[in-house]
């Protein structure tokens, strides 16, 4: 498709196209209108970027990230550091071979988000593209990647699809989490998810779960659902902790709502760790800060991204897309939130 395919079909000049592709503010909000929808239509891609796929290389490694998320991490500065892990692994990887990387914040909800990332990939011209959760189960994203021969990597995704597919074991993580407190003499454990619009939150539940069948536990009343927010945290901690039997150790999906989860705890005169053990997922500096520090399980992002970036690398040069899953397993650091159940809470 050229340009002159998208002027035919919107019945306008070049240069009005051009004009709307440089978001010139003199076109018309109905000629707007009738030029993007014509773009959209064609799957029109500027020559310049259609040039860079066809062969030459930009050396630029893309990633993508939840724009309302990461804006609302930002905003809050808690501490939360995925970005920065993307960063510290992935830049010192495409350094190495000879690469630069870039992030950029996409709305994954955005009924335009086709016409985003075109305009994205059009500016950068990139090389590979690592697509972060929940973008890594956009069909609409890795249809798009896929049909323009770019290659990318879908950090927290299984599903079979285009792309190399990457975890960081969730559901291991979980199942190490619960094992760690079962030792320590937990039988009651509660489990606060995260947002149902990860497909990660279902592999953790799924690991705590499997872990308390293989331990002979119940679990029934001891899931509550959370959405990675301090707000759902607090929600979930509260129907944990005021349930008629609480439990004695809580797994929380995220470091913002084990704060929450602490918070609550004080709230109700509970000691952590002696009357409730707690353990947290991600291992941001909130886990580190917090009083008592929190045991953790640690993602391993930084290992990750870094990885993603060398087999996007070698995709791109001519190497097969890996068809198995490639796991990054994360591991689990003890500190003072977790200790063995008292006598007081197992009764």
């Amino acid at each position: 498709m050229t340009i002159k395919h998208v002027a035919a079909d919107a019945g306008v000049s070049l240069q009005t196209v051009s004009r709307v592709i440089n978001d010139d503010p003199k076109v018309s909000p109905q000629m707007r209108g009738r030029v993007e929808a014509s773009i959209e239509k064609l799957g029109y891609v500027p020559s310049i970027a259609a040039q860079r796929m066809s062969g030459s290389r930009s050396y630029i490694i893309l990633a993508l990230n939840d724009r309302d998320r990461t804006i609302a991490d930002w905003r809050e500065r808690q501490g939360v550091d995925w970005v920065d892990q993307m960063l510290l692994g992935g830049m010192l990887k495409c350094a190495e071979l000879g690469y630069r990387m870039m992030i950029e914040l996409v709305d994954t909800h955005s009924d335009h988000v086709q016409r985003e990332l075109r305009a994205t990939i059009a500016a950068l011209q990139p090389d590979g593209v690592i697509l972060t959760p929940p973008h890594s189960d956009n069909t609409l994203i890795t249809r798009f990647l896929a049909d323009h021969r770019i290659p990318f990597a879908r950090i927290g995704s299984i599903k079979p699809g285009p792309g190399i597919r990457m975890t960081m074991d969730d559901e291991h993580a979980a199942r190490l989490a619960t094992e760690h407190l079962v030792g320590l003499g937990h039988r009651r454990i509660g489990f606060i998810s995260g947002s149902d619009e990860y497909s990660l939150s279902q592999w953790r539940v799924d690991g705590w779960r499997a872990a308390m069948e293989t331990a002979g536990l119940d679990t029934s009343g001891l899931l509550a659902d959370g959405d990675f927010t301090f707000a759902s945290g607090e929600a979930a901690a509260r129907h944990l902790l005021g349930a008629e039997e609480p439990p004695t150790a809580i797994i929380v999906s995220s470091d913002k709502m084990s704060l929450a989860t602490l918070e609550v705890a004080r709230d109700l005169g509970l000691n952590v760790p002696g009357d409730l053990s707690l353990i947290s997922f991600d291992d941001t500096p909130i886990a580190r800060f917090a009083v008592p520090p929190l045991t953790s399980v640690d993602q391993p992002i930084a290992a990750t991204a870094s990885r993603a970036v060398e087999l996007i690398i070698d995709v791109q040069r001519g190497a097969p897309t890996p068809q198995e899953i490639v796991v990054i397993p994360a591991g689990l650091v003890p500190r003072q939130s977790t200790a063995r159940v008292s006598a007081r809470t197992r009764a």
